[in-house]
């Protein structure tokens, strides 16, 4: 498969186990190149990633030396990205949640439309933890509350593919963003900063812990996180009002 010069994937992975390597096999099976930032794992998943990526030439492994949350594993991603000459990036979850089946969808899509932020509208089975789906509903109202129904759809889910260079200005300008609250918060900044959202329903399947299933969501700590995001981005679009209904608001013609 020849290497894109333009689009990666990249996926941030913390203690992810034995899904991270089939996560990874599953992505290089559909896109080259794709990079992994190991973010201060201690559960030793980066060693026979490692190995992979020693007989891949599609594959990089970044390391940080401690745990610094999503966010700052994908901040830290993008720059070197960045820095590479690469435009554009696709995140998704190093435990096998996203489908790479559907890699060259949105990578078709961005390609398409490079100045639009392409996002996963998740599809859920019956895998998926009912709490949880019922949960992030209000987080999609605030969402869409502060981007006056852009057109975000799940603010929560992370496969998305993002245009690098405005979402790295956005995450430099801001000193928020680095954990659980990266994919809400980085969705309706570039919202802000005009970068047009697309939607594509993916499938998603949540894996049991004896399917090796792994989750570091935790209730109380994360939606904790989530309100106080929440409030600030509520008073951030209160400031933006005015150009968020202008832009709303339909053409004139030109006479």
């Amino acid at each position: 498969m020849q290497a894109s010069a333009t689009h990666l994937v990249l996926i941030p992975s913390y203690n992810t186990g034995a899904r991270l390597v089939e996560t990874v096999r599953a992505a290089r099976a559909q896109w080259n190149p794709v990079w992994v930032v190991i973010d201060g794992s201690t559960d030793g998943s980066d060693a026979p990633l490692g190995a992979l990526a020693a007989a891949d030439p599609g594959l990089r492994v970044l390391t940080l030396p401690r745990n610094g949350g999503k966010g700052a594993a994908v901040l830290h991603g993008l720059r070197a990205a960045l820095a590479a000459g690469f435009t554009h990036a696709l995140t998704m979850d190093a435990d096998g949640q996203h489908p790479a089946a559907r890699i060259p969808d949105l990578m078709a899509a961005s390609l398409a439309t490079p100045d639009a932020m392409i996002l996963g509208q998740p599809v859920f089975d019956a895998s998926a933890p009912k709490l949880r789906v019922r949960g992030r509903r209000l987080s999609n109202f605030f969402a869409d509350l502060e981007t006056l129904w852009a057109g975000i759809g799940d603010s929560l889910f992370g496969f998305r593919l993002y245009p690098i260079a405005p979402l790295v200005r956005q995450m430099e300008r801001c000193r928020w963003m680095r954990g659980f609250d990266f994919d809400p918060e980085a969705a309706v900044r570039l919202v802000w900063a005009g970068v047009r959202p697309v939607r594509i329903a993916t499938a998603v399947r949540y894996f049991r812990p004896e399917e090796g299933g792994v989750s570091h969501f935790d209730y109380l700590r994360d939606n904790a996180l989530l309100v106080w995001m929440h409030a600030r981005l509520v008073l951030g679009a209160v400031a933006r009002l005015p150009w968020l209904l202008a832009r709303r608001l339909p053409a004139q013609p030109r006479l």
